[in-house]
């Protein structure tokens, strides 16, 4: 079973590498670029700020839809659809580090098959 917050083996190969600033691309287009990360064991994720696709939006990625990273291109790839991502819980700037919501957010994003 794969763990929402931690990434898929072999995905980062820098460890020390920033992702804030990489654009971030949906399975069917860009959805917007890294606002945060947090790289901790157990609880990695990406804020991404959807910019205009989502009006003022911003989205908690957990480390798990990351299925690759190309820094020569500053890409993060997810393993979502645009349309997964805009229907996932709502971002709010206050509780989106709180435990209830990382639950939601890990739920959801756990109902989708995970590519191998």
């Amino acid at each position: 079973m794969t763990q929402p917050w931690t990434y898929r083996e072999g995905v980062i190969s820098d460890t020390g590498l920033s992702l804030v600033g990489f654009d971030v691309e949906a399975t069917d287009g860009k959805i917007g670029s890294v606002d945060e990360e947090s790289s901790a064991v157990g609880d990695s994720y990406l804020v991404v700020d959807t910019g205009f696709w989502i009006f003022g939006k911003k989205v908690v990625m957990p480390a798990s839809t990351i299925t690759r990273v190309d820094p020569q291109e500053r890409k993060v790839y997810l393993a979502r659809t645009k349309d997964e991502i805009k229907d996932a819980p709502e971002f709010d700037e206050n509780t989106y580090k709180d435990p209830d919501y990382r639950q939601q957010v890990g739920d959801y994003y756990g109902q989708f098959p995970f590519p191998p």
